[in-house]
């Protein structure tokens, strides 16, 4: 699933065998000139990162821990106090991939980083204008994705399916997401400060009620004042 990071809402979805390798995905994603992508290290694929680099698409990733390359140039490097969160290094770093036959070369940029909580991680980037400690920050961007599956399963029948088949599966799936988009956009269009469980539960509630949705969202008082509400005739005469 491709995100968008402001809006917390699927753009592209593409659902395959659990064997398929998760690099595969990247092959399906036209994104336009001078996007950021931003991916964990299952989704390593070099020869895509070239592809990206020459069309002016850029994206911060990990480096997988037995990754093969070799050091062009140390930019930085610093020793941080202790339990003091920040980039420790940063190299320009070359990497090996084959197109074809024949052996090409990938220059990137090799960050490493320590976060508040003692943990190390080490990002590669292709954009050569951001800061290390912009690279960093926008890596952590990519938890939202692991907030939007959080709030999918907590509010929505996804931990059973009612059929076994491959079809109802992905019809559940689908109709799934389709109504968190659609809750979404409702979510906004109240600009409501309930959250999204709440605004989730109450359409679930109301769902056959003949109620303003956007009073019913904006509201604070648990009761709810009956206003009449024009329908159109299904027979007009």
């Amino acid at each position: 699933m491709l995100i968008d990071a402001v809006q917390s809402v699927a753009k592209f979805v593409k659902i395959t065998e659990a064997k398929m390798h998760d690099k595969n995905f990247l092959k399906k994603l036209q994104v336009p000139p001078f996007s950021m992508l931003v991916f964990d290290k299952a989704y390593n694929y070099y020869r895509q990162f070239a592809q990206w680099t020459e069309q002016n698409i850029y994206f911060v990733t990990r480096q997988k821990n037995n990754a093969v390359f070799k050091v062009e140039k140390t930019i930085f490097e610093k020793e941080l106090e202790k339990d003091k969160p920040g980039v420790i290094k940063e190299e320009i770093i070359l990497l090996t991939y084959k197109e074809g036959k024949q052996e090409k070369k990938l220059r990137l940029r090799r960050i490493q980083y320590r976060d508040e909580k003692n943990r190390h991680y080490i990002f590669i980037c292709n954009n050569l204008e951001i800061t290390n400690e912009e690279i960093a920050l926008i890596y952590k961007k990519r938890w939202g994705i692991e907030l939007l599956f959080k709030k999918i399963k907590q509010n929505f029948q996804l931990h059973y399916f009612y059929g076994e088949n491959e079809n109802a599966i992905r019809t559940q799936v689908w109709c799934t997401l389709i109504a968190q988009l659609l809750l979404t956009v409702l979510q906004k269009i109240a600009d409501t400060k309930k959250a999204f469980s709440t605004v989730a539960t109450l359409i679930r509630i109301h769902l056959v009620s003949m109620l303003n949705v956007n009073e019913l969202l904006r509201g604070i008082k648990r009761k709810y004042s009956l206003e009449k509400i024009e329908v159109p005739s299904l027979f007009p005469t």
